[in-house]
């Protein structure tokens, strides 16, 4: 079950949940956000309350699209209360890639691991939550706060800075803290974690710089079971023609760390358990175009599709 969050010419909000070409319409919930609460006062699934929910007005989905009016799939009403973070060197086929990126160039020894390497040979060994023991720790990075995200179809704005900007597609988690302290997924969305790889390559110290960068997330929010495998596609786009293409696998079936082990090392902190706070947790990419050569340009398109998740997300890039 996908849901959808959108605004109206009036600028007002409503949910809709996704059958086919339209969106059928939620009654009397006019965010995610708003959804989720009721979820906590309620004890119901939120596949329950769509379920209850869902009216017999029905709104075109293409249309909603083409106007731009898709938001992003959860947002806290106070951006300041939203936390963009994300987690890398968790994918099977994420490691060569991103040791091109930091191999250590005055090394003698050729079967020195680099620290890349080292971190991801620590997940692939003990990565994943069994129970209620946890794995290894992964890798770990800060994106900004709600102000950095954009939803599909809107650009991704590259500073002047920076030294490049380029895709990093893969699933996020979306989650809002309960009036208990404890996270509660809402669901999962295709994720864009934008990131500029030029910088990261010089020093993997500079992977902070390197991810405060924006990102987008959706369009649709995935509120069923996340099927242990999936299978993407990431493209780019310049005009009409595809500057470059890849297949990704992601899921906890493609992850040398499980989503469980991540979401555990993410919410440890009491910092990050405050009742009513939202939360993006990217789970890391498989691929990037970086590691292939190739240079995004002002006006080039991102669009990363997994069947599972409905709609694509697409976003331009522009340099500002």
């Amino acid at each position: 079950m996908r849901i959808v969050q959108f605004k109206n010419k009036d600028s007002s909000t409503q949910v809709g949940l996704v059958e086919g070409e339209h969106l059928r319409l939620l009654q009397d919930i006019k965010s995610t956000y708003e959804l989720g609460r009721m979820a906590f006062e309620t004890g119901n699934s939120l596949v329950k309350l769509v379920e209850e929910r869902a009216g017999n007005e029905r709104v075109n989905y293409e249309a909603l699209i083409s106007n731009n009016q898709i938001l992003l799939p959860l947002a806290h009403p106070d951006p300041y209360r939203s936390w963009i973070t994300g987690t890398g060197l968790t994918h099977l086929g994420s490691a060569a890639s991103r040791d091109k990126m930091h191999q250590k160039l005055a090394s003698t020894d050729s079967e020195e691991l680099t620290d890349s390497m080292k971190m991801f040979q620590m997940g692939l060994d003990g990565g994943k939550m069994h129970g209620e023991m946890p794995g290894v720790q992964p890798e770990w990075f800060y994106k900004g706060n709600g102000l950095c995200v954009v939803p599909t179809g809107h650009p991704l704005l590259s500073p002047a800075f920076a030294l490049d900007g380029g895709e990093e597609p893969e699933l996020a988690g979306l989650y809002i803290i309960d009036p208990t302290g404890q996270p509660f997924r809402m669901g999962f969305a295709i994720g864009n974690e934008f990131s500029d790889h030029k910088m990261e390559k010089i020093n993997y110290l500079y992977l902070a710089h390197s991810k405060l960068r924006p990102s987008a997330y959706g369009p649709e929010m995935l509120i069923s079971e996340l099927p242990d495998h999936l299978q993407g596609m990431s493209s780019i786009k310049r005009g009409d023609q595809v500057v470059w293409q890849k297949e990704f696998l992601t899921g906890n079936a493609n992850m040398s760390h499980n989503i469980a082990n991540l979401e555990h090392h993410h919410f440890k902190y009491e910092l990050f358990r405050q009742p009513g706070d939202v939360h993006v947790h990217y789970y890391g990419t498989a691929v990037a175009s970086f590691a292939d050569g190739i240079e995004v340009q002002d006006g080039d398109r991102f669009e990363i599709q997994i069947p599972e998740f409905g709609k694509p997300l697409v976003n331009p890039m522009r340099l500002v």
